[in-house]
């Protein structure tokens, strides 16, 4: 009986470590192209905080930019309330191309994230499989570089992300600001 119990306990082990790998990372990645300015149009995560905070959440403005080691230099500009908020994160390569890590100084989360599919001039797909001590999470991203994308890239965004496991209920198209111009240009 313990062998047994072992077993399905390593299985079940195995799968979710195999659950976690098989998030596609986008083949022949270029870094160089991904950089650039970028809107977050859609969000999905089964955070807590994502849960709390979903009603507030709209569209922001994010630059990635190459920095001289080869990782990239993530900014992100976002409303809150009636000013902006910058935030800027440092994702370290890894042997993996279009695969990084971040650990938030704040939180002390780990940040596994992947670029799961992009055309670099349309849109791109990332899926962040995030550690913290209060358990583990998922958020996907779906990134353009206007402030619109095709009905198709949406599904595609929602498709992946209910393949993550997350809810109807988890997964969010951004509202746009509407300040025109200005900051979010």
């Amino acid at each position: 009986m313990q062998v047994t119990l072992l077993s399905v306990l390593g299985l079940a082990l195995l799968g979710a470590l195999h659950a976690q790998d098989s998030i596609p990372i986008q083949a022949d990645f270029q870094q160089d192209k991904l950089t650039g300015r970028w809107y977050s149009i859609g969000l999905a995560s089964n955070s807590n905080w994502f849960k709390e905070k979903r009603h507030l959440m709209k569209m922001c403005t994010t630059i990635i930019s190459a920095a001289a080691d080869g990782n990239l230099e993530v900014t992100s500009t976002y409303p809150k309330g009636d000013q902006c908020v910058t935030r800027n994160s440092l994702y370290t390569k890894t042997e993996q191309p279009g695969r990084f890590s971040y650990t938030s100084p704040r939180w002390g989360s780990k940040h596994d994230i992947r670029v799961v599919e992009t055309n670099y001039e349309e849109y791109a797909l990332v899926a962040t499989q995030i550690s913290k001590s209060t358990g583990p999470s998922t958020m996907v991203l779906l990134y353009s570089r206007t402030k619109e994308l095709s009905p198709e890239r949406l599904e595609r965004f929602t498709q992946f992300s209910r393949e993550q496991g997350l809810t109807d209920d988890e997964i969010l198209i951004l509202p746009q600001t509407g300040e025109a111009g200005g900051q979010w240009g």
